[in-house]
């Protein structure tokens, strides 16, 4: 495979992933009648903001997988299946809590990446960086939204 359809294998992945699971698990009337926090941004942020992010993910994987680096592959592995799950626990299954666990691994995971590329693979330790950046924010807002309509 050459490096360019592994590339292009990458970004089907992630983008094609993310947006199957988010179209599976639309927000929908449940998060509709949620009480908001005065932070939560429009709905249709959402798609354009996870689309680039989604980029970034891939282009990071990539460029790990590329130059054979395995214990950053095994963090974005996990980054990744922990990404994919948040939005069923979260949407499907309307269980903020679990939501909430899921996410907080998922910050972990993505502070571990950072971490272990920062010297052997900057370009893709930056690439996670707005990633992280969002990620702490969907955690802040998953905790707001839990803790605002908790029983």
């Amino acid at each position: 495979m050459s490096r360019s359809q592994a590339l292009l294998l990458f970004l089907v992945l992630v983008i094609g992933g993310g947006l199957a699971i988010g179209y599976i698990t639309l927000p929908g009337e449940w998060y509709a009648g949620l009480v908001k926090p005065s932070f939560n941004p429009p709905n249709w942020i959402f798609a354009p903001v996870w689309t680039t992010l989604y980029i970034l993910i891939a282009i990071a994987g990539w460029r790990v997988w590329d130059r054979g680096l395995s214990v950053p592959q095994e963090f974005w592995w996990v980054q990744l299946a922990l990404n994919f799950l948040w939005s069923p626990a979260f949407f499907g299954f309307q269980q903020m809590g679990l939501a909430l666990i899921v996410i907080v691994l998922l910050l972990i995971t993505i502070i571990g990446f950072i971490k272990v590329t920062w010297s052997s693979e900057p370009a893709s330790a930056l690439l996670f960086v707005p990633y992280l950046l969002w990620v702490a924010f969907a955690a802040l807002l998953n905790l707001s939204l839990w803790r605002l309509n908790a029983g």
